[in-house]
């Protein structure tokens, strides 16, 4: 893919080993993606405030809050509401999903199901917002 565009994906996780993870998955995807970690949501606000992304990956248990409650943040705002978003958590429970769904996140999976496949899959949400 010579010359084409990046899609830009902005992961929040603040487990070092599941960064980790995440990088070697997305490091086999096509179309390519340009991967932008951050370990808390206070950084994630701050990365979202100074860059575009096509698409975010949203842990929900952080040190500094819930990641569903992120996406209901996001959801309202006028510039980050049409970002799509894909919660990737440990332990989904009823209540993430009830919030995941209210704030128009795309898919709701556990670690174990995020793969290199399932992430092709997922890249057409991404590739809407170049």
């Amino acid at each position: 893919m010579t010359g084409a565009a990046k899609i830009r994906c902005l992961v929040v996780e603040d487990s070092e080993v599941d960064r980790l993870r995440f990088s070697r998955i997305f490091s086999h995807a096509k179309p390519a993606c340009s991967v932008d970690f951050a370990p808390s949501l206070s950084s994630a606000r701050t990365k979202l405030m100074d860059e575009d992304y096509q698409m975010i990956f949203l842990d929900n248990s952080l040190r500094d809050g819930l990641g569903a409650d992120f996406a209901m943040e996001l959801a309202g705002s006028r510039r980050m509401g049409a970002i799509p978003i894909v919660m990737v958590s440990d332990w989904p429970s009823p209540f993430m999903y009830a919030k995941a769904r209210s704030a128009n996140v795309k898919e709701v999976l556990t670690k174990d199901q995020f793969n290199s496949n399932v992430l092709q899959g997922l890249l057409p949400y991404g590739m809407t917002r170049h």
